[in-house]
């Protein structure tokens, strides 16, 4: 299917990205906005193109997941196109991708790597062969052998979904009692197009200390960190992920140990091309993975890496793809947060609205994200339902924090309870 031609400025002479989903327009467009100005784009998707449009050569709907498909769509592309490589931010698409790349001889990690740092029980085997230090870790596939590994392991126990991310089905079980409700909430949490394995469950040593990410690009082996994110959670004892902040001069940029572990990480598992996202606790014994993702972080995370550092990690990471060594020297010194926006309980939305008149001098940007009528349920019913973000960026990291904090004022939630 020939899609309308871009309206952006990129030259005609511009390599090409196969790009591999989109996603939602409304967290995902300003990736492939800010790569289109670098490439030209070509869409492979499961799904009709609207908003992408603008941004792209040309689409092709197929089903994303069957390589035959992909191959025999690619190679049709590759008869008009400079294809330089392939391209994906979506979770359930970096290993597809991976294979599709492969098949065509084009640049990134080997499938099974990729593989690697989706299954989180092949990474923690992986990592303990490595000698890497990490968390006690036992996949299971009942509450009872949940039950066992975790009173062999110690309280208090994180149960997760194995092949999940963005802390969908993460629970913290203080005590034997807890852990059948947690093994329930991790095995029924779900997200289209991600695998499920026998054991689905992992039980897991928990760990204590503040929670940071790092977005990296990785290049003939050598990984490059880009931006340390600092973690918000709550709602326990779940994870939902509330915010992060992005500081271009964070120290651990610099921290021996815990690029040392970055390193150790990506080449235990195999990773030698691509972009990253890895997950630390910062505990008392020093760093700890959560897991890694074999694709840039959710959540904006790429967003305010760029507007705390004035380099993009998105571009970055799409030079990877097409073979190139990006420039991932930051331009600017600033920090960035976004904040996202939870109800206090189970609702339908009626109203949200933002205040622009009480905007902190460093806020960027406030989004409602949930329209009237939008059911918010919160976990273990449902992840990630927010009804709106403030981000903001600015030289004084107090400011910055103080602007973001006061997000519940700036989007304001007028909502009636859920009645079934």
């Amino acid at each position: 299917m020939a899609a309308t031609p871009p309206s952006h400025s990129t030259a005609t002479e511009a390599p090409v990205l196969l790009l591999m989903g989109s996603g939602d327009r409304r967290y995902r467009e300003y990736i492939v906005a800010a790569v289109s100005r670098h490439f030209r784009l070509w869409l492979l998707d499961a799904h009709e193109p609207s908003w992408q449009l603008p941004y792209v050569e040309g689409a092709s709907l197929l089903d994303t997941k069957n390589l035959d498909e992909l191959l025999a769509e690619a190679k049709k592309v590759m008869e008009q196109l400079p294809v330089a490589g392939v391209f994906t931010y979506d979770e359930s698409l970096v290993h597809p991708a991976a294979r599709l790349a492969e098949a065509l001889g084009l640049p990134g990690s080997a499938p099974d790597a990729v593989l690697a740092c989706r299954d989180k029980a092949t990474t923690r085997a992986r990592l303990t062969a490595a000698d890497v230090p990490q968390p006690a870790c036992t996949a299971v596939a009942t509450a009872a052998e949940a039950r066992r590994a975790a009173d062999a392991t110690g309280y208090p126990v994180v149960v997760k979904a194995r092949g999940l991310a963005g802390s969908l089905g993460v629970v913290r079980a203080d005590h034997g009692d807890a852990v059948e409700a947690a093994f329930e909430a991790a095995s029924s949490a779900n997200w289209p197009g991600v695998p499920r394995y026998e054991a689905d469950v992992l039980v897991e040593e928990y760990l204590t200390g503040p929670e940071i990410s790092v977005d990296a690009v990785v290049v003939d082996g050598v990984c490059t960190p880009m931006i340390v994110a600092r973690k918000q959670v709550g709602m326990e004892p779940y994870f939902e992920e509330t915010g992060h902040t992005v500081d271009a001069a964070d120290p651990l940029l610099e921290d021996a140990e815990l690029l040392d572990q970055l390193h150790r990480i990506h080449k235990a598992l195999g990773f030698e091309h691509g972009s990253s996202h890895t997950e630390f606790k910062l505990t008392p014994d020093g760093p700890r993975l959560v897991e890694i993702n074999a694709r840039l972080g959710g959540d904006f995370i790429p967003l305010i890496g760029m507007l705390a550092t004035g380099t993009d990690p998105a571009v970055a990471a799409a030079h990877v793809a097409a073979g190139l060594v990006p420039d991932t020297a930051p331009r600017t010194q600033k920090t960035a947060a976004i904040r996202f926006l939870y109800p206090e309980r189970d609702c339908e939305a009626v109203e949200v609205t933002v205040r622009t008149d009480l905007f902190g001098p460093t806020v960027h940007s406030a989004i409602a994200t949930a329209g009237p009528g939008t059911r918010l349920a919160l976990p273990p019913r449902a992840y990630m339902n927010r009804y709106g973000y403030v981000i903001a960026v600015g030289d004084e990291h107090d400011q910055v924090t103080a602007d973001v904090e006061a997000a519940p004022t700036l989007v304001g939630l007028r909502a009636r309870p859920l009645t079934g």
